[in-house]
């Protein structure tokens, strides 16, 4: 996912040029004078009324107003340039909390937190009145935004592309020792921290047939009789870390093509009159729909199909503005798909570049298999994405002849390389016909990708090894790996600063940009003092963790012992009961005697359930 150094160079002076020139008024503000402001002009409050979700929004709108200058000149950089852009699809974003990060990112912490103090409040408390944007679910959103995160943190011109969730899977609360559910509305007030762009909808098709045409260019085929959603963009900023570089993240919310029927209202027929308004807006409304009926499977592949479909031509629509020699679109785009879910975009593009843009079969292949990468979370063959052949007959009826033909000259090709060999045809097939006729995502994905990679090292080598390896043999050298990380500034900074504090007195800051410069503790591993500060680190995270447990819980632990912990999903795969069992095993260890100088463990569990 890397781009031309020369034209990221020249973006990045480009930047730093405009930034010095223009005299942005209102980031030359003190902050705490800015805050006053805000909630003045902005809100409309005096401080004597002020709640402290007004502080939030007044902390709010004054980092935002640091963010959007070097938003706006990011933009306009790299249009300018016409550099090449990576652009990272996800049906999840686990962004987290925007205010603390953005702050941390611009270089304004220190100085907002001094702000809000002087008025009498304290960032952490402040902060903790923004809602989670409820845009994903866990580790694959959370590496997708780790991701948009660093590759602004680098100054590679990179956007997210994803679905605007009015709802998250829900809210959760203990009572009485069990799990409540309430809606997560995280948009109940508002995202201080989106732009609405209706310039740059889309219009989403579904549905229809297909019929063959016969025009100038030749027989076509038309898909026709379709229903329409719209999609609207949403653009949320993503700060680098010590750069002036601001991406972007286009979150596709959908809306109906006719919100409103006023021939049915004037009947009296009043749910009739929203009924295609509730039909269209219901793909964007909860993260991860119950797909368990096949009313459930149908609206989960039309949200698949959505954000790609909105995003490929958001894509295209950027690239012939700059550009008109379509052989160039490999050197100006390239698309990350992250896991299975965008993987219908390999289909999408072909549809494209052949009904829109008129390309021929051969020339649209050759681009796409250089624009696709794909990166796979899972060696689990059940967890594999699969859609049925009659549902995506139904829901996308051109998209399932396109693929049909991918698949027909991909066979071919494999016949060729490996003749007679009937059993590898049938288990590289993207349509599985042994289970009722599905659709294999994965291996479109593959097929339609000059990249595979795993997310960490034994992953990537058992991908080559067990789960792809036919596809390793058909395409050797495809596969490769990209070890999952982090972001430092999220998951080392603003998560446990104290340790922060200790490596930034030994080592400075550095590290919180370039996580490798973490090696330069590892002298420190013979110093006393040091390691003796490192502990005390840890017992003073530990002591707020049990604090923080006997306020929730009510249950005293002790800080001295393990703390044994898994924060996961409740879910039968991510293996809670092989832990439970553990801790019975260890129990039963104790009980007989075996267990001689057993250290005393705390095991923690948390998540939401299903």
């Amino acid at each position: 996912m890397a781009t031309n150094a020369k034209s990221t160079r020249s973006k990045t002076n480009k930047i730093e040029t405009i930034h010095n020139a223009e005299d942005f008024l209102l980031t030359q503000l003190p902050i705490s004078q800015a805050l006053r402001n805000h909630l003045t002009f902005s809100l409309g409050k005096s401080n004597s009324w002020a709640t402290t979700r007004d502080w939030y929004q007044t902390a709010a709108f004054t980092v935002r107003d640091h963010l959007m200058s070097r938003w706006v000149i990011t933009r306009d950089a790299y249009r300018d340039a016409n550099t090449k852009r990576v652009y990272y699809l996800s049906l999840e974003f686990l962004i987290g909390r925007m205010l603390s990060n953005a702050a941390l990112n611009l270089g304004v912490a220190p100085e907002l937190s001094e702000g809000l103090q002087e008025i009498g409040q304290q960032l952490e408390g402040v902060a903790e009145m923004e809602p989670d944007a409820a845009l994903g679910n866990g580790g694959l959103g959370r590496l997708a935004a780790c991701f948009v995160d660093s590759m602004a943190t680098m100054d590679i011109p990179a956007t997210g592309y994803g679905i605007r969730y009015d709802y998250g899977m829900f809210r959760q609360s203990i009572e009485g020792g069990q799990q409540v559910e309430n809606p997560d509305n995280w948009l109940r007030y508002q995202n201080i921290w989106e732009v609405q762009r209706p310039e740059h909808t889309c219009e989403v098709k579904f549905y229809g047939r297909v019929v063959q045409v016969h025009t100038e260019r030749g027989t076509e085929r038309h898909w026709i009789d379709t229903e329409s959603v719209v999609a609207m963009p949403y653009d949320v900023p993503v700060p680098g870390y010590g750069t002036q570089t601001v991406n972007n993240l286009r979150l596709w919310s959908a809306k109906a093509t006719k919100e409103f029927d006023l021939l049915h209202f004037n009947q009296g027929n009043y749910d009739k009159s929203v009924e295609g308004r509730h039909g269209a807006e219901t793909i964007s409304q909860v993260l991860y729909p119950n797909d368990t009926s096949e009313s459930g499977k149908e609206l989960r592949l039309k949200q698949q199909y959505f954000f790609v479909s909105a995003s490929t031509q958001d894509i295209l629509h950027r690239f012939i503005g700059n550009n008109s020699d379509w052989e160039t679109l490999p050197d100006k785009v390239a698309i990350q798909l992250n896991d299975t879910h965008p993987a219908i975009a390999v289909a999408e593009m072909m549809y494209q570049l052949i009904d829109h843009y008129h390309l021929t079969w051969d020339k649209a292949w050759s681009l796409v298999t250089r624009i696709f990468a794909y990166t796979n979370h899972t060696l689990m063959p059940e967890a594999l994405e699969t859609w049925s052949v009659d549902l995506f007959s139904s829901l996308l009826p051109r998209h399932l002849e396109i693929i049909y033909e991918i698949n027909h000259r991909f066979l071919q090709m494999v016949n060729q390389h490996f003749p007679g060999d009937s059993g590898l045809l049938s288990r590289v097939s993207i349509i599985d016909e042994t289970h009722g006729r599905r659709v294999r995502m994965a291996h479109l994905a593959v097929v339609g990708s000059h990249t595979v990679n795993g997310v960490a090292a034994l992953h990537s080598e058992l991908l080559r090894t067990t789960l792809f390896a036919d596809f390793n043999k058909i395409y050797p050298g495809k596969f490769t790996n990209v070890t999952n990380g982090i972001t430092p500034r999220r998951w080392l900074n603003q998560a446990n600063p104290l340790l922060t504090e200790l490596l930034t007195k030994h080592i400075g800051s550095g590290f919180q940009k370039d996580l490798g410069l973490i090696q330069k503790i590892e002298p420190l591993a013979e110093d006393a003092a040091f390691r003796k500060a490192f502990r005390e680190v840890k017992a003073a995270n530990k002591q707020r963790l049990a604090y923080k447990i006997l306020q929730k819980t009510g249950v005293a632990i002790n800080p001295q012992a393990i703390f044994d912990v898994q924060i996961k999903r409740i879910h039968e795969y991510k293996r809670q009961l092989l832990n439970v069992l553990h801790v019975i095993t260890l129990y039963n260890r104790i009980r007989s005697g075996q267990a001689k100088n057993h250290t005393p463990r705390v095991v923690i569990f948390a998540g939401k359930a299903a």
